[in-house]
């Protein structure tokens, strides 16, 4: 099932804030109203999901996706991976992550080092980065928006899918990477599994 207005509320929101907002650790969707902006990895992730589920709702006059599944998206990178494959039964991993498996909008986790920061949060799949696949309208194109904080342009910046699976390669072999599909979620009952 397309999820066209969805993915049409994400490429929206990708292309006001890619370039402009820079990144910071633990800091969510309230860091778009600081000078200068900021926002962390699943920060930005969450807002881009929370927004396209919305409009989805908005658009079909009923709640496609429930709130407790949107509210769930409101935590750290491990976390939103497990919340989602837990209530949709459904991930791959490492190098079954191609352009050809991958959802259309897929919710990809990866275990990048091993941050200081993390010791005292551990995570079980040790996973510290989360990106989102958005579609460009015009002609479907896919692209990872992610924010990242790094030596070199560090916020919201917009790839290509195929470069970015290229630059993950060693990752994916490695097995250090998962991808869910969030919009899976739509038209879960109250009685599915959490």
């Amino acid at each position: 099932m397309p999820f066209h207005t969805a993915e049409a509320t994400m490429w929206q929101l990708v292309q006001r804030h890619t370039g402009q907002v820079g990144y910071r650790r633990g800091v969510k969707a309230e860091g778009l109203s600081a000078t200068p902006a900021v926002i962390d990895c699943s920060g930005w992730v969450a807002l881009l999901l929370n927004e396209a589920m919305r409009a989805k709702n908005d658009a079909a006059g009923r709640p496609l996706f429930r709130a407790d599944d949107m509210r769930a998206l409101h935590t750290w990178s491990d976390r939103m991976i497990d919340v989602i494959e837990t209530r949709t039964a459904f991930v791959l991993a490492g190098q079954h992550m191609t352009m050809s498996k991958l959802p259309r909008c897929a919710t990809l986790g990866l275990k990048i080092g091993e941050p200081a920061w993390a010791n005292n949060h551990p995570r079980p799949r040790g996973i510290t980065h989360i990106v989102q696949v958005v579609r460009r309208p015009e002609d479907d194109a896919p692209f990872v928006s992610e924010s990242f904080g790094g030596s070199v342009a560090p916020g919201i910046s917009l790839t290509p899918l195929a470069q970015w699976l290229a630059q993950m390669q060693p990752h994916l072999r490695a097995g250090d990477t998962w991808a869910v599909d969030p919009f899976r979620l739509a038209g879960r009952s109250p009685l599915s599994p959490r």
